[in-house]
C-alpha cells in the first residue's frame, strides 16, 4: 500500500491540510506524533489512517517503527513534516527510506536562526547581528550597546511563532531577556540583531532543480503586544515593479546561498530604505491559514504540490486565477476561561467571506498573545479589490466574540 508518513501535525492549518491532501491523492497516511492528546481525540483525525505515539528524540526508535511498517508490506513513498522543528529529521528519514534526495543541508541550516545568519553574514540582505553564549557576563552584554544602538532584538535560534523573539530598549532589558532565554534554553546560543522598522512581506517559494519559483507575496500587518504578532495578511496580486524586482533579487540570492536545489521555503523580509532585509527563512510553507490563502487566491494547493515534490511527481504551480484575498486574525486583550464563542455564523454570511476558523474550545484558558499560536480565530475574505477584501475580512472579524470567565 502506498504510504506517506507525517512527522507531527497541528490540528488545523497547512500541516493538517497536507495530510488531507495525501489522502485525496490516494495514499495511506501515518501520523507519528508526540502529542498524547491527539490519541485521545483520535476520531477528530479521520484523514489519518494510523496514528502512533513516538519520542522524536529517539531516532533509532523511529527507524524501528518505520521498518515495522515496511515489514507489514507498506510501501513508504515519502516521509515529511510541515512543522518546526521536524523538517530536517523528516528529510533525513525520507532520504534513508524513500531513496529520494532533497536539500537536507539547506533544510538543516534554515531551521537554525544562527546558522542562517552565519551563512548569510556577507549578504547585503542580512541585518547586523551578534551571537552570544547563554551565560555571558553583564559586562559583555553592556559592551554590545557600544557597538549597536537600541532597540535590539533578542532571539532564540530555534524559536518559532514569535515565542522567543524579544524587543529590548536598554541594557537592563537586554540583560533580563538574555538571562530569560539562557534559563529556558541552557545549551543554546542567543542571537542579538539590530531592530528593523519597515513594511514586512512574506514570500512563499518552491525550488525545483535549482529553479526558484515565487508562488505568492503577502504584505503582513504586525501588531505589537508583549511580542510581535502578525494579525493580517494581504495577498499581493498587483505590486510595485521596483519592490517586486528587489524582492525577487533578494529571494534568489538568499536561497542560492543555502544551495537549495529542491524543496519549499518561505521568507519574511522587511524593506528598510528600499533595501530588503531578511527577518527569517523556514524550509516549509507558512502555517496557519497560508495554504488556504494561496488556494483561494490562486487555485494552488501548495501543500499538495509540496507532497508531489517529495514523491518525485512534477508539481503544478500554474495559477488558475488571481483573486484579491485578505486574512484577518483575531486575538484577545485579557486572559480568562472560554465559556463560548459567538458571531461565527454571522461572520460567515458577510460579503466576501470565504472561511471562518475558530480555534479554542470551551473551558480553555485564553491569554493575550505572546506567540502566533495564541491567535484564536481567522477570517479569509475576498473582494473586487485588495482594499475591499481587507474591509470584508476586518468587518467579519469584529463579529467574533470570545466570552471569558475571569481568572482569579
Amino acid at each position: 500500500m502506498r504510504t506517506i508518513i507525517f512527522l507531527h501535525t497541528m490540528k488545523s492549518g497547512s500541516s493538517r491540510e497536507a495530510i488531507k491532501a495525501a489522502e485525496k491523492l490516494g495514499y495511506f497516511t501515518i501520523l507519528l506524533t508526540s502529542n498524547e492528546k491527539f490519541l485521545k481525540q483520535r476520531t477528530e483525525f479521520p484523514d489519518v489512517h494510523r496514528m502512533i505515539l513516538v519520542d522524536f528524540s529517539n531516532v533509532e526508535g523511529l527507524r524501528t517503527t518505520i521498518k515495522g511498517f515496511q515489514s507489514e508490506g507498506l510501501i513508504i513513498n515519502a516521509i515529511i513534516s510541515f512543522v518546526d522543528p521536524y523538517m530536517y529529521l523528516a528529510t533525513k528519514l525520507h532520504e534513508e527510506y524513500c531513496n529520494k534526495v532533497l536539500s537536507i543541508d539547506a533544510i538543516k541550516a534554515m531551521e537554525d536562526k544562527i546558522l542562517t545568519r552565519e551563512i548569510l553574514k556577507d549578504s547585503p540582505f542580512t541585518p547586523n547581528f551578534f551571537k552570544l553564549n547563554g551565560m555571558e557576563s553583564e559586562e559583555s552584554l553592556a559592551s554590545i550597546s557600544k557597538h549597536y544602538s537600541y532597540p535590539l532584538m533578542v532571539k532564540s535560534p530555534i524559536s518559532t511563532g514569535s515565542k522567543d523573539v524579544i524587543k529590548v530598549e536598554n541594557d537592563k532589558e537586554l540583560f533580563d531577556s538574555v538571562n530569560l532565554l539562557a534559563r529556558k534554553y541552557p545549551n543554546q546560543s542567543i542571537l542579538i540583531e539590530e531592530y528593523l522598522d519597515g513594511p514586512q512581506y512574506l514570500i512563499e517559494t518552491v525550488v525545483i532543480n535549482g529553479n526558484i519559483h515565487i508562488i505568492a507575496i503577502l504584505e503582513q500587518e504586525i501588531t505589537q503586544y508583549e511580542r510581535f504578532i502578525i494579525t493580517g495578511y494581504k495577498l499581493l496580486n498587483e505590486i510595485n515593479k521596483t519592490l517586486l524586482l528587489n524582492i525577487q533579487q533578494a529571494v534568489e540570492s538568499i536561497i542560492k546561498s543555502f544551495k537549495m536545489e529542491t524543496g519549499t521555503c518561505h521568507l519574511e523580509i522587511r524593506i528598510i530604505q528600499g533595501q530588503c532585509k531578511l527577518i527569517e527563512i523556514n524550509p516549509r510553507i507558512s502555517g496557519g491559514a497560508m495554504n488556504r490563502i494561496i488556494e483561494i487566491g490562486y487555485g494552488i494547493n501548495l501543500v499538495e504540490e509540496t507532497l508531489k515534490i517529495s514523491l518525485g511527481i512534477p508539481p503544478n504551480l500554474t495559477k488558475k486565477w488571481k483573486k484579491p484575498v485578505f486574512t484577518q486574525y483575531v486575538t484577545i486583550s485579557k486572559r480568562g476561561i472560554l465559556e463560548k464563542v459567538t458571531g461565527k455564523e454571522r461572520a460567515s454570511n458577510l460579503p466576501g467571506v470565504q472561511e471562518v476558523y475558530v480555534k479554542p474550545r470551551k473551558g480553555r484558558l485564553l491569554t493575550p498573545p505572546i506567540s502566533m499560536g495564541q491567535r484564536y480565530a481567522y477570517i479569509i475574505a475576498t473582494g473586487y479589490s485588495s482594499i475591499q477584501a481587507k474591509k470584508n475580512a476586518k468587518t467579519a472579524a469584529k463579529e467574533i466574540k470570545f466570552h471569558l470567565k475571569p481568572v482569579e
